[in-house]
């Protein structure tokens, strides 16, 4: 690969999944294309690390995501399973068998107009039947992106939402899109909605193989191969095919990083008892496998609660957004993904995701949270040191992991990166002579400043941090959910708002290993506890058997006992 790059394969798996997935791929593609005014210097982030150049059979250059994404049937609305980039109609046409052939016609989904508007912008489809692809860009050196030869998009709007590749931007490799048969997407029959029915379809050799297949082609490609990324619904029966998933890994790649980011939707409603017990269920058995074969693994929710009792969805100061949509909860948790996941992803120094697991889940701790401040609050006039003063004693991110108020919790360990603030703003700019407001603003360099501040947040905590000129692209396809009160740069206004959307945004992001955990998995295996399996005969039906409960009761409460505030290094 260009450059050296520590390549990552990325595993998407479920339909939550997707959404996430789809804003995540969307923003690594907007970052690709810089205008050529941009203020950001190119080079912070190595997209080599996510992506793989190849070529079409007509010798056209591709750079796609290194992703295996699976999802059910019904998932795809229009998009073709293998992707349509590298498709040739000349060779479709070819078919070399006489006999007889019976044809089953599935109704054609409609194509959403978002998509259609990518087709015209990025390749034509010649009379001749070839896609003519317009030009990719590489690793390396992304051309400029230029308003006058790219038409302005079409925004899609919630309601023409209805799957996750609705408004994915990026084409993907044939090898990417594997499809579950068995299981149906829509309506109420032939749903995969048990941990146990994950774990089965692994264990069938057909999707086994295929699963596999795709892993070798993807790994051998790579020079140096640095780990794997599993983005995974938790709350589904997609958390047992993670759980295999990443016990396959585990033992072929042994050695090499595995993170999984167990993704689950807005919260649930108290009408629906099944899906809230399958839903504690999954996310149970989930925590506990994927954390026994995974170097970290970080549940992502914008809900209040992993457990039964449902509490609010999480609040940002300057976003209004439905929990209720998937679109507008994928936008959220694929920004705070963007933005943790930069330590491994840096062109210069990059820190492995090995050895960023290392720092994080020592003494069995392999589960952590995340937190997000989207956008960063920072107004124009104002300096790094001058925002962070500001927030007090406060904590400074709102909590993405559904564990509840972290605050009078004790941190163990975090990696913190705060990206999107221009360089002239991460010191102090007060006339010399005139007396500090605090020790923040004698620091001499960004780095130094957010470092310090995180010692003053927590004194004797092992941290990380990472300050980056890049900032997260907010341009269409992602909702438009900021507050008039933000400039186009994503900052507070000081003054009356402009009416320029927002297209990139200032974020800070957090993972941390906190003792907010002990009672997040300790009240889930209450949860659990409490439990009458006989009236949930079904989930037990699906390959699930007795002495898994308890077994899974009992890791997840030793998993608990991990996180006591008085078991860190600082004792």
């Amino acid at each position: 690969m260009a450059g050296g790059a520590r390549e990552v394969l990325t595993l998407q798996l479920g339909h939550f999944a997707g959404f996430v997935g789809a804003h995540w791929w969307n923003q690594q593609d907007a970052a690709l294309c810089r205008p050529t005014d941009a203020k950001e210097p190119p080079g912070e982030l190595c997209p080599d690390v996510l992506y793989r150049t190849g070529r079409t059979l007509h010798g056209q250059e591709t750079y796609t995501p290194r992703l295996i994404l699976m999802d059910l049937k019904g998932s795809l609305s229009s998009l073709k399973q293998d992707g349509g980039l590298y498709r040739d109609k000349q060779l479709d046409a070819a078919i070399a068998w006489q006999g007889k052939l019976t044809t089953h016609k599935e109704e054609l989904y409609p194509k959403n107009p978002y998509l259609q508007d990518l087709l015209s912008a990025e390749g034509v489809l010649n009379s001749d039947g070839i896609w003519r692809v317009k030009s990719i860009p590489n690793g390396t050196a992304p051309p400029p992106f230029t308003t006058a030869t790219t038409p302005k998009p079409v925004i899609p709007t919630e309601g023409s939402i209805r799957v996750w590749s609705d408004f994915l931007r990026i084409h993907l490799h044939p090898r990417s899109i594997c499809m579950i048969q068995k299981y149906n997407h829509d309506g109420e029959a032939g749903r995969l909605e048990a941990f146990g029915q994950g774990e089965s379809i692994l264990k069938e050799p057909k999707y086994l193989e295929e699963l596999e297949d795709r892993l070798h082609f993807y790994v051998e490609e790579c020079d140096y191969l640095q780990g794997f990324q599993i983005l995974c619904d938790l709350h589904n029966g997609f958390s047992g095919v993670g759980a295999k998933a990443a016990e396959l890994l585990q033992d072929e790649y042994s050695g090499r990083g595995i993170i999984t980011w167990g993704l689950l939707p807005g919260p649930y409603r108290l009408g629906e008892p099944q899906k809230n017990i399958y839903r504690l269920l999954n996310t149970a058995f989930g925590l506990v496998h994927l954390s026994a074969h995974s170097s970290l693994v970080c549940p992502l929710s914008l809900g209040g609660s992993l457990g039964l009792q449902p509490e609010p969805p999480v609040n940002f100061p300057h976003l209004q957004y439905d929990a209720a949509l998937p679109f507008h909860c994928g936008a959220i948790l694929a920004t705070a993904l963007d933005t943790v996941t930069v330590p491994y992803r840096l062109c210069s120094s990059p820190v492995s995701m090995v050895h960023l697991a290392d720092m994080l889940n020592f003494s069995g701790k392999k589960v952590v949270t995340a937190g997000a401040t989207i956008p960063f609050p920072l107004v124009p006039s104002q300096s790094l040191p001058d925002t962070l003063m500001q927030l007090g004693e406060a904590t400074p991110w709102t909590p993405l992991s559904a564990c509840g108020d972290p605050s009078g919790t004790c941190c163990f360990a975090q990696s913190v990166v705060l990206r999107g603030l221009d360089r002239a703003c991460h010191t102090s700019q007060l006339t010399p002579g005139t007396p500090l407001p605090s020790p923040l603003h004698a620091c001499t360099t960004g780095e130094e400043v957010l470092a310090q501040y995180l010692q003053q947040q927590q004194p004797g905590v092992r941290s990380s941090s990472h300050l980056l000129l890049t900032p997260c692209k907010v341009v269409p396809p992602y909702p438009y959910l900021f507050s008039s009160s933000l400039s186009q740069q994503g900052l507070v206004l000081d003054g009356p708002p402009t009416g320029a959307a927002v297209e990139s945004i200032p974020v800070l992001g957090a993972l941390r290993s906190s003792s907010s955990l002990n009672r997040t998995l300790g009240d889930l295996a209450k949860d659990l506890a409490k439990l009458d399996l006989r009236r949930w005969a079904s989930f037990m039906d699906a390959g699930v058997e007795q002495d898994d409960l308890e077994e899974t009761l009992q890791e997840l409460r030793s998993l608990a006992q991990c996180y006591q505030s008085g078991n860190s290094l600082m004792d």
